[in-house]
């Protein structure tokens, strides 16, 4: 997902989305440990998505406290 994308959405989409990630996240990284994971990639985007949704929140949260 793309941070563009990210941007257009509502914050409390995005708070949707991050709880979403974060079990994603969880997750890939149990299934890593018990070697189940086939994909290890997926365990990389999934973190990066995670810091995409994070960095916009905090974004729109200090453009609020700007403006």
């Amino acid at each position: 997902m793309k941070a563009k994308e990210l941007r257009e959405l509502a914050n409390e989409e995005l708070r949707e989305r991050e709880k979403g990630t974060k079990q994603e996240l969880f997750n890939l990284r149990f299934q890593k440990a018990t070697g189940q994971l086939g994909n290890t990639a997926a365990i990389q985007k999934a973190k990066r998505d995670l810091a995409r949704i994070k960095t916009v929140l905090r974004e729109a949260e200090i453009s609020l406290s700007k403006g």
